[in-house]
Protein backbone atom coordinates (compact mmCIF):
# COMPACT_ATOMS: atom_id res chain seq x y z
CA UNK A 1 0.00 0.00 0.00
CA UNK A 2 2.90 2.51 0.71
CA UNK A 3 4.49 1.70 -2.32
CA UNK A 4 1.63 2.88 -4.34
CA UNK A 5 1.76 5.62 -2.59
CA UNK A 6 5.51 6.48 -3.31
CA UNK A 7 5.09 5.89 -6.61
CA UNK A 8 1.71 7.48 -7.05
CA UNK A 9 2.87 11.05 -4.63
CA UNK A 10 6.51 11.31 -5.76
CA UNK A 11 8.03 9.16 -8.82
CA UNK A 12 6.93 10.78 -11.96
CA UNK A 13 10.37 11.83 -12.92
CA UNK A 14 8.82 13.75 -16.05
CA UNK A 15 6.98 16.23 -13.63
CA UNK A 16 10.19 16.17 -11.67
CA UNK A 17 12.53 16.96 -14.65
CA UNK A 18 9.99 20.06 -16.06
CA UNK A 19 9.63 21.69 -12.42
CA UNK A 20 13.86 21.31 -12.23
CA UNK A 21 15.82 23.34 -9.30
CA UNK A 22 13.08 26.29 -10.34
CA UNK A 23 10.69 25.33 -7.57
CA UNK A 24 13.17 27.03 -5.20
CA UNK A 25 11.78 30.08 -5.83
CA UNK A 26 8.70 29.39 -3.96
CA UNK A 27 10.63 29.64 -1.04
CA UNK A 28 10.74 33.53 -1.76
CA UNK A 29 7.76 34.23 -0.39
CA UNK A 30 9.04 33.42 3.40
CA UNK A 31 12.16 34.44 2.35
CA UNK A 32 10.62 38.27 1.92
CA UNK A 33 9.90 39.30 5.26
CA UNK A 34 13.55 39.22 6.40
CA UNK A 35 15.10 41.54 3.23
CA UNK A 36 17.00 43.47 5.80
CA UNK A 37 18.96 39.88 6.83
CA UNK A 38 19.32 38.82 3.33
CA UNK A 39 20.58 42.21 2.21
CA UNK A 40 23.38 42.44 5.38
CA UNK A 41 24.19 38.50 4.48
CA UNK A 42 25.02 39.69 1.26
CA UNK A 43 27.06 42.54 2.08
CA UNK A 44 29.10 40.60 5.00
CA UNK A 45 29.53 37.67 1.72
CA UNK A 46 30.80 40.26 -0.59
CA UNK A 47 33.57 41.15 2.22
CA UNK A 48 34.82 37.61 2.57
CA UNK A 49 34.42 37.49 -1.23
CA UNK A 50 36.41 40.67 -2.09
CA UNK A 51 38.59 39.97 1.01
CA UNK A 52 39.79 35.99 -0.61
CA UNK A 53 39.94 37.62 -3.77
CA UNK A 54 42.58 40.51 -2.55
CA UNK A 55 44.89 38.21 -0.95
CA UNK A 56 47.12 36.82 -3.97
CA UNK A 57 47.71 39.94 -4.46
CA UNK A 58 49.19 41.06 -1.33
CA UNK A 59 51.01 37.48 -1.83
CA UNK A 60 51.87 38.37 -5.74
CA UNK A 61 53.64 41.85 -4.32
CA UNK A 62 55.06 39.61 -1.20
CA UNK A 63 56.78 37.20 -3.56
CA UNK A 64 57.85 39.69 -5.90
CA UNK A 65 59.75 41.89 -3.65
CA UNK A 66 60.94 39.34 -0.99
CA UNK A 67 64.54 40.20 -1.84
CA UNK A 68 63.37 43.89 -1.06
CA UNK A 69 66.42 45.77 1.57
CA UNK A 70 63.14 47.85 3.36
CA UNK A 71 62.48 46.27 5.98
CA UNK A 72 59.81 48.72 6.99
CA UNK A 73 57.83 48.22 3.66
CA UNK A 74 58.46 44.78 4.26
CA UNK A 75 56.22 44.93 7.37
CA UNK A 76 53.63 47.04 5.70
CA UNK A 77 53.04 44.08 3.28
CA UNK A 78 52.29 41.52 6.04
CA UNK A 79 50.91 44.21 8.26
CA UNK A 80 47.91 44.35 5.34
CA UNK A 81 48.06 40.66 5.12
CA UNK A 82 46.95 40.52 8.85
CA UNK A 83 44.43 43.02 8.19
CA UNK A 84 43.16 41.52 5.30
CA UNK A 85 43.00 38.09 7.88
CA UNK A 86 40.78 40.40 10.34
CA UNK A 87 38.30 41.73 7.98
CA UNK A 88 37.92 38.08 6.81
CA UNK A 89 37.51 36.42 9.83
CA UNK A 90 34.63 39.28 10.86
CA UNK A 91 32.68 38.80 8.05
CA UNK A 92 32.65 35.41 7.97
CA UNK A 93 31.44 34.83 11.59
CA UNK A 94 28.87 37.79 10.33
CA UNK A 95 27.87 36.03 7.16
CA UNK A 96 27.46 32.75 9.55
CA UNK A 97 25.27 33.84 12.13
CA UNK A 98 22.50 36.26 9.73
CA UNK A 99 23.01 33.70 6.97
CA UNK A 100 22.18 30.44 9.98
CA UNK A 101 19.59 32.84 11.45
CA UNK A 102 17.86 33.46 8.66
CA UNK A 103 17.53 29.24 7.51
CA UNK A 104 16.18 28.76 11.46
CA UNK A 105 13.33 31.74 10.82
CA UNK A 106 12.35 30.94 7.31
CA UNK A 107 12.05 27.25 8.02
CA UNK A 108 10.39 27.96 11.02
CA UNK A 109 7.61 29.94 9.51
CA UNK A 110 7.44 27.23 6.61
CA UNK A 111 6.85 24.62 9.29
CA UNK A 112 4.16 26.75 10.73
CA UNK A 113 2.62 27.78 7.20
CA UNK A 114 2.13 23.69 6.65
CA UNK A 115 0.68 22.83 9.60
CA UNK A 116 -1.55 25.79 9.44
CA UNK A 117 -2.47 24.79 6.51
CA UNK A 118 -3.11 21.07 6.95
CA UNK A 119 -4.39 21.52 10.55
CA UNK A 120 -7.81 23.24 8.64
CA UNK A 121 -8.02 20.18 5.98
CA UNK A 122 -11.47 18.43 5.85
CA UNK A 123 -11.18 14.39 6.17
CA UNK A 124 -11.29 13.64 2.85
CA UNK A 125 -7.70 15.24 2.32
CA UNK A 126 -6.27 12.44 5.37
CA UNK A 127 -8.27 9.78 2.98
CA UNK A 128 -5.21 10.51 0.52
CA UNK A 129 -2.23 10.56 2.81
CA UNK A 130 -0.87 9.33 6.02
CA UNK A 131 -0.27 11.87 8.51
CA UNK A 132 2.86 10.28 9.41
CA UNK A 133 4.07 11.19 5.92
CA UNK A 134 3.08 14.57 6.22
CA UNK A 135 4.67 14.56 9.75
CA UNK A 136 7.95 13.21 7.76
CA UNK A 137 7.67 16.52 5.48
CA UNK A 138 7.04 18.54 8.00
CA UNK A 139 10.21 17.63 9.52
CA UNK A 140 12.98 15.98 7.41
CA UNK A 141 12.06 18.20 4.02
CA UNK A 142 11.99 21.50 6.36
CA UNK A 143 15.47 20.03 7.80
CA UNK A 144 17.09 19.71 3.89
CA UNK A 145 15.68 23.37 3.43
CA UNK A 146 17.26 24.92 6.38
CA UNK A 147 20.81 23.30 5.26
CA UNK A 148 20.41 25.12 2.15
CA UNK A 149 19.29 28.34 3.42
CA UNK A 150 21.84 28.28 6.75
CA UNK A 151 24.21 27.30 4.80
CA UNK A 152 24.68 25.98 1.06
CA UNK A 153 22.98 28.33 -0.58
CA UNK A 154 25.18 31.72 1.13
CA UNK A 155 28.72 29.02 0.63
CA UNK A 156 27.31 28.61 -3.27
CA UNK A 157 27.34 32.99 -3.48
CA UNK A 158 30.01 32.79 -2.04
CA UNK A 159 32.36 30.85 -4.24
CA UNK A 160 30.08 32.25 -7.20
CA UNK A 161 31.48 35.32 -6.12
CA UNK A 162 34.40 33.90 -6.39
CA UNK A 163 34.71 32.25 -9.46
CA UNK A 164 33.12 35.35 -11.52
CA UNK A 165 36.23 37.23 -9.71
CA UNK A 166 39.08 35.15 -9.53
CA UNK A 167 38.15 34.12 -13.31
CA UNK A 168 38.64 38.20 -13.85
CA UNK A 169 41.69 38.89 -12.02
CA UNK A 170 42.89 35.11 -13.52
CA UNK A 171 42.40 37.07 -17.14
CA UNK A 172 44.31 40.59 -16.11
CA UNK A 173 47.07 38.17 -14.91
CA UNK A 174 47.38 35.92 -17.78
CA UNK A 175 44.71 36.06 -20.77
CA UNK A 176 46.89 33.50 -22.48
CA UNK A 177 46.58 30.72 -19.36
CA UNK A 178 43.23 31.81 -18.31
CA UNK A 179 42.15 31.23 -22.17
CA UNK A 180 43.41 27.93 -21.79
CA UNK A 181 41.66 27.20 -18.58
CA UNK A 182 38.42 28.30 -19.67
CA UNK A 183 38.66 25.18 -22.54
CA UNK A 184 38.15 23.36 -19.97
CA UNK A 185 34.72 24.51 -18.44
CA UNK A 186 32.32 22.73 -20.68
CA UNK A 187 33.85 19.23 -20.03
CA UNK A 188 32.85 20.00 -16.25
CA UNK A 189 29.32 21.26 -17.14
CA UNK A 190 28.28 18.46 -18.78
CA UNK A 191 28.18 16.20 -16.24
CA UNK A 192 26.84 18.30 -13.65
CA UNK A 193 24.28 18.99 -16.05
CA UNK A 194 23.59 15.45 -17.33
CA UNK A 195 24.17 13.82 -13.71
CA UNK A 196 22.23 16.64 -11.88
CA UNK A 197 19.19 15.90 -13.24
CA UNK A 198 19.88 12.31 -11.97
CA UNK A 199 20.11 13.21 -8.83
CA UNK A 200 17.42 15.42 -8.37
CA UNK A 201 15.16 12.96 -9.49
CA UNK A 202 16.99 10.06 -6.73
CA UNK A 203 17.08 12.72 -4.25
CA UNK A 204 12.62 13.23 -4.80
CA UNK A 205 12.56 9.28 -4.51
CA UNK A 206 14.70 8.84 -1.38
CA UNK A 207 12.55 11.49 0.24
CA UNK A 208 9.18 9.75 -0.70
CA UNK A 209 10.36 6.53 0.53
CA UNK A 210 11.75 8.27 3.57
CA UNK A 211 8.07 9.94 4.47
CA UNK A 212 6.49 6.64 4.08
CA UNK A 213 8.41 4.41 5.89
CA UNK A 214 7.57 7.67 8.39
CA UNK A 215 4.09 7.24 7.71
CA UNK A 216 4.28 3.41 8.58
CA UNK A 217 5.86 3.58 11.31
CA UNK A 218 3.60 6.08 12.96
CA UNK A 219 0.32 4.14 11.94
CA UNK A 220 2.04 0.80 13.86
CA UNK A 221 3.00 2.63 16.71
CA UNK A 222 -0.23 4.48 17.23
CA UNK A 223 -2.13 1.07 16.89
CA UNK A 224 0.73 -0.61 19.51
CA UNK A 225 -1.69 -2.19 21.42
CA UNK A 226 -3.81 -3.97 18.68
CA UNK A 227 -0.06 -5.11 17.12
CA UNK A 228 0.74 -6.75 20.12
CA UNK A 229 -2.66 -8.18 20.75
CA UNK A 230 -2.53 -9.69 17.49
CA UNK A 231 1.07 -10.66 17.56
CA UNK A 232 2.12 -8.92 14.47
CA UNK A 233 4.98 -6.98 15.87
CA UNK A 234 7.46 -9.28 13.80
CA UNK A 235 5.28 -8.49 10.65
CA UNK A 236 5.73 -4.72 11.44
CA UNK A 237 8.90 -4.80 11.79
CA UNK A 238 9.65 -6.52 8.67
CA UNK A 239 7.10 -4.37 7.01
CA UNK A 240 8.97 -1.38 8.79
CA UNK A 241 12.28 -3.05 7.71
CA UNK A 242 11.54 -3.46 4.08
CA UNK A 243 10.69 0.19 3.73
CA UNK A 244 13.48 1.82 5.41
CA UNK A 245 15.95 -0.85 3.19
CA UNK A 246 14.22 0.56 -0.05
CA UNK A 247 14.94 4.20 1.41
CA UNK A 248 18.21 3.34 2.23
CA UNK A 249 19.31 1.28 -1.24
CA UNK A 250 17.48 4.46 -3.22
CA UNK A 251 19.70 6.80 -0.45
CA UNK A 252 22.64 4.63 -1.66
CA UNK A 253 22.30 5.18 -5.71
CA UNK A 254 21.89 9.42 -4.59
CA UNK A 255 25.22 9.13 -2.62
CA UNK A 256 26.88 7.29 -5.40
CA UNK A 257 25.43 9.58 -8.11
CA UNK A 258 26.72 12.87 -5.87
CA UNK A 259 29.81 10.40 -5.27
CA UNK A 260 30.69 10.55 -9.52
CA UNK A 261 29.79 13.76 -10.33
CA UNK A 262 32.21 14.78 -7.17
CA UNK A 263 34.98 12.77 -8.80
CA UNK A 264 34.72 13.72 -12.04
CA UNK A 265 34.30 17.56 -11.82
CA UNK A 266 37.10 17.50 -9.23
CA UNK A 267 39.15 15.31 -11.94
CA UNK A 268 38.26 17.25 -15.31
CA UNK A 269 39.05 20.50 -12.80
CA UNK A 270 42.63 20.20 -11.39
CA UNK A 271 43.91 18.20 -14.06
CA UNK A 272 43.26 21.16 -16.42
CA UNK A 273 44.89 23.25 -13.67
CA UNK A 274 47.69 21.44 -13.65
CA UNK A 275 48.14 21.22 -17.19
CA UNK A 276 47.65 25.25 -17.25
CA UNK A 277 50.82 25.58 -14.34
CA UNK A 278 52.81 23.42 -16.51
CA UNK A 279 52.87 26.10 -19.42
CA UNK A 280 52.87 28.94 -17.36
CA UNK A 281 56.03 27.27 -15.13
CA UNK A 282 57.60 27.34 -18.52
CA UNK A 283 56.32 31.35 -19.17
CA UNK A 284 58.25 31.90 -16.00
CA UNK A 285 61.10 30.15 -16.94
CA UNK A 286 61.46 32.05 -20.42
CA UNK A 287 61.30 35.18 -18.35
CA UNK A 288 57.28 36.06 -20.00
CA UNK A 289 55.69 36.12 -16.53
CA UNK A 290 57.52 36.58 -12.80
CA UNK A 291 57.20 34.22 -10.30
CA UNK A 292 55.17 36.48 -8.14
CA UNK A 293 52.37 36.96 -10.93
CA UNK A 294 52.29 33.00 -11.77
CA UNK A 295 52.20 32.65 -8.11
CA UNK A 296 48.89 35.06 -7.74
CA UNK A 297 47.54 32.88 -10.98
CA UNK A 298 48.35 29.75 -9.17
CA UNK A 299 45.91 30.84 -6.28
CA UNK A 300 43.47 32.27 -8.10
CA UNK A 301 43.22 29.37 -10.41
CA UNK A 302 42.76 26.91 -7.07
CA UNK A 303 40.05 29.61 -5.95
CA UNK A 304 38.08 29.25 -9.34
CA UNK A 305 38.44 25.23 -9.41
CA UNK A 306 38.11 24.48 -5.89
CA UNK A 307 34.85 27.21 -6.27
CA UNK A 308 33.66 24.85 -9.02
CA UNK A 309 34.42 21.86 -7.05
CA UNK A 310 31.76 23.32 -4.38
CA UNK A 311 29.70 24.29 -6.48
CA UNK A 312 29.25 21.32 -7.51
CA UNK A 313 28.64 19.80 -4.42
CA UNK A 314 26.50 22.24 -3.42
CA UNK A 315 24.28 21.57 -6.37
CA UNK A 316 23.51 18.59 -5.62
CA UNK A 317 22.51 19.77 -2.29
CA UNK A 318 19.68 22.09 -4.22
CA UNK A 319 18.63 19.25 -6.07
CA UNK A 320 17.81 17.49 -2.39
CA UNK A 321 16.21 20.53 -1.26
CA UNK A 322 14.43 21.27 -4.54
CA UNK A 323 12.43 17.88 -4.25
CA UNK A 324 11.48 18.79 -1.00
CA UNK A 325 10.56 21.88 -1.59
CA UNK A 326 8.10 20.59 -4.52
CA UNK A 327 7.05 17.91 -1.68
CA UNK A 328 6.06 20.85 0.73
CA UNK A 329 4.22 22.76 -1.40
CA UNK A 330 2.11 19.77 -2.75
CA UNK A 331 1.12 20.22 0.97
CA UNK A 332 0.81 24.16 0.75
CA UNK A 333 -0.92 24.29 -2.32
CA UNK A 334 -3.16 20.82 -1.79
CA UNK A 335 -6.72 21.60 -2.35
CA UNK A 336 -9.56 20.66 -0.26
CA UNK A 337 -12.73 19.44 -1.16
CA UNK A 338 -14.11 21.61 1.52
CA UNK A 339 -13.43 24.94 1.67
CA UNK A 340 -15.38 28.52 3.45
CA UNK A 341 -17.21 30.92 1.28
CA UNK A 342 -15.86 34.06 -0.18
CA UNK A 343 -18.62 35.88 1.82
CA UNK A 344 -19.45 34.18 4.38
CA UNK A 345 -23.45 34.84 6.18
CA UNK A 346 -22.90 35.38 9.96
CA UNK A 347 -25.61 33.25 12.19
CA UNK A 348 -27.97 35.25 14.18
CA UNK A 349 -27.90 35.41 17.63
CA UNK A 350 -28.90 33.50 19.67
CA UNK A 351 -28.52 30.08 18.12
CA UNK A 352 -31.40 28.42 18.12
CA UNK A 353 -30.15 24.59 17.07
CA UNK A 354 -32.32 24.09 13.93
CA UNK A 355 -30.76 21.68 11.77
CA UNK A 356 -32.35 20.61 8.17
CA UNK A 357 -31.21 17.76 5.81
CA UNK A 358 -32.83 19.03 2.08
CA UNK A 359 -32.75 15.91 -0.22
CA UNK A 360 -29.12 15.23 1.10
CA UNK A 361 -27.10 12.55 -1.06
CA UNK A 362 -23.56 11.62 -0.34
CA UNK A 363 -20.43 8.75 -0.77
CA UNK A 364 -17.17 9.04 0.51
CA UNK A 365 -14.39 10.05 -1.56
CA UNK A 366 -12.70 6.58 -0.86
CA UNK A 367 -15.98 4.70 -1.61
CA UNK A 368 -17.34 5.95 -4.46
CA UNK A 369 -20.05 3.36 -6.06
CA UNK A 370 -21.79 2.57 -2.20
CA UNK A 371 -24.12 5.64 -1.39
CA UNK A 372 -23.62 6.70 2.08
CA UNK A 373 -26.62 8.65 2.38
CA UNK A 374 -28.97 8.66 -0.46
CA UNK A 375 -32.05 11.86 -0.31
CA UNK A 376 -32.32 12.22 3.53
CA UNK A 377 -35.07 14.42 4.41
CA UNK A 378 -35.18 15.91 7.78
CA UNK A 379 -36.02 18.97 10.34
CA UNK A 380 -34.59 18.86 13.83
CA UNK A 381 -36.75 21.64 15.57
CA UNK A 382 -34.52 23.62 18.37
CA UNK A 383 -34.30 21.92 21.25
CA UNK A 384 -35.27 18.48 20.28
CA UNK A 385 -33.02 15.28 20.98
CA UNK A 386 -33.24 12.88 18.08
CA UNK A 387 -31.83 9.76 17.89
CA UNK A 388 -30.19 8.00 14.79
CA UNK A 389 -30.41 4.21 15.08
CA UNK A 390 -29.97 1.37 12.32
CA UNK A 391 -27.47 -1.08 11.78
CA UNK A 392 -23.69 -0.89 10.82
CA UNK A 393 -23.03 0.89 7.91
CA UNK A 394 -26.24 3.28 7.92
CA UNK A 395 -25.30 5.94 7.85
CA UNK A 396 -25.88 7.40 11.55
CA UNK A 397 -22.28 8.67 12.00
CA UNK A 398 -22.23 10.23 8.39
CA UNK A 399 -24.83 12.24 9.51
CA UNK A 400 -22.92 13.41 12.53
CA UNK A 401 -20.37 14.12 10.09
CA UNK A 402 -22.43 15.95 7.47
CA UNK A 403 -23.59 18.38 10.54
CA UNK A 404 -20.06 19.35 11.00
CA UNK A 405 -19.46 19.52 7.64
CA UNK A 406 -16.52 17.84 7.63
CA UNK A 407 -17.45 16.71 3.69
CA UNK A 408 -20.39 18.30 1.78
CA UNK A 409 -22.83 16.26 0.00
CA UNK A 410 -23.02 15.50 -3.61
CA UNK A 411 -26.46 16.95 -3.97
CA UNK A 412 -29.34 18.76 -1.37
CA UNK A 413 -27.94 21.29 1.56
CA UNK A 414 -27.51 20.76 5.42
CA UNK A 415 -28.73 24.12 6.89
CA UNK A 416 -28.52 25.11 10.45
CA UNK A 417 -30.98 28.38 11.64
CA UNK A 418 -31.85 27.92 8.16
CA UNK A 419 -28.53 29.04 6.49
CA UNK A 420 -26.95 26.51 4.47
CA UNK A 421 -23.82 25.35 5.85
CA UNK A 422 -21.33 25.84 2.89
CA UNK A 423 -22.64 29.90 3.12
CA UNK A 424 -21.01 29.93 6.81
CA UNK A 425 -17.44 29.50 7.65
CA UNK A 426 -16.85 26.58 9.33
CA UNK A 427 -15.48 28.37 12.34
CA UNK A 428 -18.21 30.54 12.75
CA UNK A 429 -20.56 27.34 12.55
CA UNK A 430 -18.82 24.60 14.82
CA UNK A 431 -18.24 26.61 17.51
CA UNK A 432 -22.22 26.28 18.57
CA UNK A 433 -21.37 22.24 18.39
CA UNK A 434 -20.24 20.13 20.68
CA UNK A 435 -19.46 16.83 20.18
CA UNK A 436 -18.40 13.57 21.95
CA UNK A 437 -17.20 10.96 19.65
CA UNK A 438 -17.41 7.11 20.12
CA UNK A 439 -13.45 6.62 20.22
CA UNK A 440 -12.68 10.02 22.83
CA UNK A 441 -9.69 11.76 21.99
CA UNK A 442 -7.43 12.64 24.86
CA UNK A 443 -4.31 14.56 24.31
CA UNK A 444 -0.86 14.29 26.16
CA UNK A 445 -1.65 16.75 28.50
CA UNK A 446 -3.56 16.89 31.95
CA UNK A 447 -6.78 16.01 32.75
CA UNK A 448 -8.23 19.30 33.10
CA UNK A 449 -6.75 20.42 30.07
CA UNK A 450 -8.18 17.68 28.19
CA UNK A 451 -11.57 18.61 30.00
CA UNK A 452 -10.89 22.68 28.81
CA UNK A 453 -10.18 22.12 25.46
CA UNK A 454 -14.03 22.38 25.19
CA UNK A 455 -13.58 26.14 26.22
CA UNK A 456 -10.16 27.28 26.45
CA UNK A 457 -11.36 30.16 28.71
CA UNK A 458 -13.41 28.15 31.39
CA UNK A 459 -12.30 28.50 35.38
CA UNK A 460 -11.11 26.14 36.98
CA UNK A 461 -14.25 25.85 38.89
CA UNK A 462 -16.54 25.45 35.44
CA UNK A 463 -14.20 22.71 34.45
CA UNK A 464 -14.68 20.61 37.99
CA UNK A 465 -18.48 21.29 37.45
CA UNK A 466 -18.40 19.69 33.62
CA UNK A 467 -15.95 16.82 35.29
CA UNK A 468 -18.91 16.06 38.21
CA UNK A 469 -21.70 16.21 35.38
CA UNK A 470 -19.76 13.46 33.26
CA UNK A 471 -19.48 11.55 36.22
CA UNK A 472 -15.97 12.15 35.87
CA UNK A 473 -14.42 14.31 39.26
CA UNK A 474 -14.38 10.83 41.27
CA UNK A 475 -12.01 9.06 39.65
CA UNK A 476 -10.03 12.37 38.55
CA UNK A 477 -9.64 13.21 42.41
CA UNK A 478 -8.44 9.90 42.66
CA UNK A 479 -5.22 10.22 40.14
CA UNK A 480 -1.89 10.64 41.79
CA UNK A 481 -1.75 14.94 41.08
CA UNK A 482 -6.07 14.90 40.84
CA UNK A 483 -6.72 17.09 37.87
CA UNK A 484 -3.09 17.92 36.98
CA UNK A 485 -2.63 14.67 36.49
CA UNK A 486 -0.72 13.84 33.11
CA UNK A 487 -2.87 11.00 31.34
CA UNK A 488 -0.36 10.20 28.72
CA UNK A 489 -0.72 10.12 25.02
CA UNK A 490 -3.93 9.43 24.10
CA UNK A 491 -4.99 9.01 27.22
CA UNK A 492 -2.84 5.47 28.06
CA UNK A 493 -3.31 6.11 32.01
CA UNK A 494 -7.05 6.16 31.81
CA UNK A 495 -9.10 3.10 31.02
CA UNK A 496 -11.83 3.38 27.94
CA UNK A 497 -15.01 4.59 30.45
CA UNK A 498 -13.06 7.31 32.20
CA UNK A 499 -11.50 8.65 28.82
CA UNK A 500 -15.27 8.48 27.73
CA UNK A 501 -16.39 10.48 30.60
CA UNK A 502 -13.33 13.26 30.42
CA UNK A 503 -14.36 13.60 26.78
CA UNK A 504 -18.11 13.78 28.01
CA UNK A 505 -17.21 16.69 30.22
CA UNK A 506 -15.11 18.63 27.67
CA UNK A 507 -18.55 18.60 25.35
CA UNK A 508 -20.34 19.77 27.94
CA UNK A 509 -17.96 22.41 28.85
CA UNK A 510 -18.54 23.74 25.45
CA UNK A 511 -21.97 24.53 26.29
CA UNK A 512 -23.30 24.94 23.10
CA UNK A 513 -26.34 25.04 21.21
CA UNK A 514 -26.21 21.69 19.10
CA UNK A 515 -24.77 18.58 21.24
CA UNK A 516 -24.21 15.53 18.84
CA UNK A 517 -23.29 12.17 21.19
CA UNK A 518 -22.11 9.44 18.84
CA UNK A 519 -22.26 6.53 21.15
CA UNK A 520 -21.04 8.27 23.65
CA UNK A 521 -21.69 5.89 26.14
CA UNK A 522 -20.87 3.11 24.80
CA UNK A 523 -17.31 2.76 26.56
CA UNK A 524 -19.14 3.37 30.31
CA UNK A 525 -20.39 0.57 32.91
CA UNK A 526 -24.33 0.63 33.95
CA UNK A 527 -23.71 2.67 36.91
CA UNK A 528 -21.59 5.51 35.50
CA UNK A 529 -23.93 5.29 32.12
CA UNK A 530 -26.65 5.51 34.42
CA UNK A 531 -25.25 9.02 35.80
CA UNK A 532 -24.10 10.11 32.92
CA UNK A 533 -27.26 9.23 30.82
CA UNK A 534 -29.22 11.74 33.86
CA UNK A 535 -26.68 14.50 33.44
CA UNK A 536 -27.30 14.29 29.46
CA UNK A 537 -31.25 14.68 29.71
CA UNK A 538 -30.37 17.75 31.94
CA UNK A 539 -28.02 19.19 29.74
CA UNK A 540 -30.40 18.72 26.41
CA UNK A 541 -33.20 19.80 27.73
CA UNK A 542 -31.91 23.64 26.06
CA UNK A 543 -30.29 22.53 23.30
CA UNK A 544 -30.30 20.34 19.56
CA UNK A 545 -29.01 16.86 20.69
CA UNK A 546 -28.45 14.85 18.48
CA UNK A 547 -27.53 10.51 19.34
CA UNK A 548 -26.04 8.10 17.04
CA UNK A 549 -26.58 5.06 19.37
CA UNK A 550 -26.61 1.19 19.13
CA UNK A 551 -28.14 0.11 22.52
CA UNK A 552 -31.65 1.37 21.87
CA UNK A 553 -31.81 1.32 25.82
CA UNK A 554 -30.02 4.51 25.72
CA UNK A 555 -32.62 6.34 23.33
CA UNK A 556 -36.10 5.37 24.10
CA UNK A 557 -36.46 8.81 26.20
CA UNK A 558 -35.51 10.52 22.75
CA UNK A 559 -38.01 13.38 21.09
CA UNK A 560 -37.81 10.81 17.80
CA UNK A 561 -36.26 8.09 16.75
CA UNK A 562 -34.91 8.00 13.38
CA UNK A 563 -34.22 4.58 12.02
CA UNK A 564 -31.72 4.51 9.03
CA UNK A 565 -30.82 1.44 6.66
CA UNK A 566 -28.08 1.98 3.81
CA UNK A 567 -28.23 5.27 3.72
CA UNK A 568 -31.58 6.17 3.45
CA UNK A 569 -34.67 7.09 6.35
CA UNK A 570 -37.11 4.07 6.55
CA UNK A 571 -38.69 5.09 10.03
CA UNK A 572 -39.01 7.86 12.27
CA UNK A 573 -40.98 8.33 15.53
CA UNK A 574 -40.97 7.43 19.44
CA UNK A 575 -39.94 4.28 20.72
CA UNK A 576 -42.98 3.22 21.57
CA UNK A 577 -44.68 3.94 17.82
CA UNK A 578 -41.91 2.52 15.94
CA UNK A 579 -42.22 -0.83 18.42
CA UNK A 580 -46.02 -0.54 17.17
CA UNK A 581 -45.44 -0.34 13.68
CA UNK A 582 -42.81 -3.34 13.30
CA UNK A 583 -40.21 -3.24 11.09
CA UNK A 584 -36.98 -2.60 11.20
CA UNK A 585 -36.64 -1.09 14.60
CA UNK A 586 -39.01 -3.73 16.49
CA UNK A 587 -36.89 -5.89 15.07
CA UNK A 588 -33.60 -4.55 15.87
CA UNK A 589 -35.97 -4.04 19.56
CA UNK A 590 -36.26 -7.57 19.47
CA UNK A 591 -32.75 -8.53 19.35
CA UNK A 592 -31.97 -5.92 22.84
CA UNK A 593 -34.86 -6.33 25.17
CA UNK A 594 -36.74 -8.94 26.73
CA UNK A 595 -40.51 -9.01 25.39
CA UNK A 596 -41.35 -7.24 28.72
CA UNK A 597 -38.38 -4.40 28.15
CA UNK A 598 -39.47 -4.34 24.37
CA UNK A 599 -42.35 -2.61 24.83
CA UNK A 600 -42.22 -0.63 28.21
Amino acid sequence: MARRAVKTQGGNEEREGSRKIGVLKALWPFMRPYKTMIFAALAALTLTAGVSLSLPLAVRRVVDNFRITDAALLNQYFTAAMVMAALLAVGTGLRYALVTKLGERVVADIRKAVFDRIIGMSPAFFERIMTGEVLSRITTDTTLIQSVLGSSASVALRNLLIFLGGLVLMLLTSAKLTALVLLIVPAVIVPILVLGRRLRVISKENQDWIAASSGNAGEALSAVQTVQAFTHEDMSRAHFSDMTETAYDVSRRRIQTRAWLTVIVIFLVFSGVVGVLWIGANDVRFGDMTEGALVQFVIYAVMVAGSVAALSEIWSELQRAAGATERLVELLQAEDSVTDPAAAQVLAEPVRGELTFDNVSFTYPSRPDTSALDQVQLTIQPGETVAFVGPSGAGKTTIIQMIQRFYDPQSGEVRLDGVPLTALSRGEFRRHIAMVPQDPIIFAATARENIRFGRPDASDAEVEAAAEAAAAHDFIMKLPEGYDAYVGERGVMLSGGQKQRIAIARAILRDAPVLLLDEATSALDAESEGLVQAAFEDLSRDRTTIVVAHRLATVKKADRIVVMDQGQIVAVGTHDSLVAEGGLYARLARLQFTDGQAVA
